[in-house]
């Protein structure tokens, strides 16, 4: 498995993978639009040419990072992709300085095996929700919040 930066040409095939999960409310919808603007946030994992994960991390402020986009190919579940991602983008925020990571999520189960605990969205900066306001769910917000600190 190969772990790397997404290129521009990964994006035809994570916005199908992330919409399909989408479609099974597992995670919201990020459009075409919204994976090229994020490009530089995000990582791939990639057997033989096959594109099997994604995740991002986007920086919200100072110290803090969401945990965003986390998407792994059915066929390609439960070998640990997932949580592989999550740890090196983690690792990538702390050389940046982060010390807090967040995720708003439909998976608790799987963020709080990799030490994430559930918090009220109230105990989130406000600075977070600026990227709400074009969410279909705004301001019903449904997802989890979750944190992971130093």
């Amino acid at each position: 498995m190969i772990y790397r930066n997404a290129i521009l040409s990964d994006i035809e095939v994570i916005h199908p993978l992330v919409y399909k999960y989408a479609q099974e409310g597992l995670m919201l919808a990020r459009s075409r639009n919204q994976l090229y603007e994020t490009l530089r946030d995000m990582i791939v994992a990639e057997e033989n040419g096959e594109i099997l994960g994604v995740g991002g991390l986007h920086i919200v402020w100072d110290e803090i990072a969401e945990v965003r986009t986390l998407a792994v190919a059915k066929q390609a579940t439960r070998r640990h992709i997932g949580s592989e991602i999550v740890s090196r983008l983690i690792a990538d925020g702390k050389k940046l300085g982060v010390k807090k990571f967040f995720t708003l999520t439909y998976q608790p189960e799987f963020f709080s095996s990799l030490g994430f605990k559930e918090v009220t969205k109230d105990e989130l900066p406000q600075k977070v929700w600026k990227e709400c306001i074009d969410c279909p769910k705004f301001p019903n917000c449904d997802e989890i919040a979750m944190i992971l600190s130093d």
